[in-house]
Formats: C-alpha cells, sequence, structure tokens
C-alpha cells in the first residue's frame, strides 16, 4: 500500500498502520479516510498530504 506524507510536519501515513488513535483501523487506504481526519501530529487536513514515491 502506499505511504502518505503530511508536508507541514514530515510524518508519514501508513495504511499498514492506519492511525488507531484517529478512528483509522489498520489496513485502511488513504483515499478511504473520511475528508474531515486530520494529521495526528500537527493538525493538518487530507490536502495537505502527498504521495511518497518509493
Amino acid at each position: 500500500m502506499k505511504k502518505w506524507l503530511c508536508e507541514p510536519c514530515g510524518w508519514i501515513y501508513d495504511p499498514a498502520e492506519g492511525d488507531p488513535d484517529g478512528g483509522i483501523a489498520p489496513g485502511t487506504a488513504f483515499e478511504d479516510i473520511p475528508d474531515d481526519w486530520v494529521c495526528p501530529v500537527c493538525g493538518a487536513g487530507k490536502e495537505d498530504f502527498v504521495l511518497v514515491e518509493e
């Protein structure tokens, strides 16, 4: 699965880990996260994330 980088703070969303504290279960693709979800570190919105090229 593709990983996503929060540009403001550098946190990486890894779908394998999800964001359990934010209500996102492991295995959830970034595209399937609700639009009102925010970065757990800095509070940036989904629009501030970019795909990590691997």
